[in-house]
């Protein structure tokens, strides 16, 4: 997360636009691209298109080609991806790996501390700022998702509209494979749960998010699973149904684990264990070892935007939640040590 007052950094769902509105009554009969095209303002005429082919267009609750002709009253849907800039992006020269990479996507092992796409606070140093410097003129950065500033690992980018299109539909759709590795607070009564709540803006602090009402927010699944005991940490996995912002983090901590070492959700102070003072050191220690929320996004899965093959990443945890685990490790089998 951006700890820049009011700044949330945007996820998947948080990238598409959709629209949805009736054609007026004395609409002429005109090709479904062209006439979106004059009704969606900066979008092309190819992403369009491209949309179409996904299945991205509907009308009347059918998908539709790019030809079809309209006619007055048709109900019209469009889910489109990333609404157009709207301000000037810099390329700068940043490092960052490159798990793959062929003529449609980018599959990125984001490190920590590295926020995705400029906004307030942060208009330069971005992710994307380096995508446009490594791909100068070949091609742009499409993004279809997002992963917060303090949470690594894993992330897809576009390299063509049309690729970008494909692959927003298979996140709209739930159908990408996203599983995330996280050490949070306390332990667990049982080995798997699903946490279903809706997310909205924080009323007593904008700049996270919170359960909400099922009237309002966004409807939000994180299904989870125990991978490792410690006593009074657990790590588990988390595989998204939904991809809302903070949805991990927000969902840990309305069950009362919040995510460890992560500030704005409270898992920045000892929450489990005892008083005794060389406990309370071993934590201080463990928070310097990993001083961002112990989260990483280790496992991704996509179809292949243009050959629709199934492609399959993982990513190591990083060298921070790495000396974290060990430390947690030596303590739970030496706990006397520590009283």
């Amino acid at each position: 997360m951006d700890e820049e007052p009011f700044e949330i950094e945007q996820q998947e769902q948080e990238l598409y636009e959709h629209h949805r509105f009736a054609v007026d009554r004395g609409q002429e009969a005109l090709r479904l691209d062209i006439y979106l095209q004059m009704r969606l303002s900066g979008v092309s005429r190819t992403k369009i298109q491209a949309a179409a082919k996904a299945g991205c267009i509907q009308v009347n609750d059918k998908a539709a080609k790019p030809s079809y002709k309209v006619k007055p009253q048709d109900v019209i849907s469009v889910l489109l991806p990333e609404p157009p800039h709207e301000f000037e992006l810099t390329p700068e020269k940043i490092d960052f790996p490159i798990v793959y990479e062929d003529d449609e996507v980018l599959v990125i092992d984001k490190p920590a501390g590295l926020v995705v796409h400029p906004g307030v606070g942060n208009w330069t140093g971005t992710l994307v700022n380096g995508l446009l410097y490594y791909l100068g003129d070949k091609a742009s950065p499409y993004l279809v998702h997002r992963i917060d500033k303090d949470t690594s690992g894993l992330l897809l980018v576009a390299k063509t509209e049309e690729a970008q299109v494909v692959l927003a539909k298979q996140f709209f759709d739930h159908t990408i494979e996203r599983k995330y590795n996280a050490l949070v607070w306390g332990d667990f009564d049982e080995d798997d749960g699903t946490i279903v709540g809706n997310l909205a803006r924080s009323p007593k602090d904008r700049r996270i998010m919170a359960v909400c009402d099922e009237e309002h927010g966004k409807h939000a699944v994180t299904h989870w699973h125990v991978l490792e005991r410690f006593g009074y940490v657990t790590l588990v996995e988390c595989v998204l149904e939904t991809g809302r912002t903070h949805q991990i983090r927000a969902h840990m901590k309305h069950i009362g684990h919040p995510l460890f070492s992560d500030a704005s959700y409270g898992g920045d102070t000892i929450l489990k264990g005892t008083t005794f003072s060389r406990y309370k050191q071993f934590v201080e220690n463990c928070f310097e070892a990993c001083p961002r929320q112990a989260l990483h996004a280790r496992i991704l899965g996509f179809e292949h935007p243009r050959t629709g093959k199934h492609m399959h990443f993982e990513s190591p945890l990083p060298d921070d939640m790495q000396a974290l685990l060990e430390r947690w490790r030596k303590y739970s089998t030496n706990k006397d040590l520590l009283a």
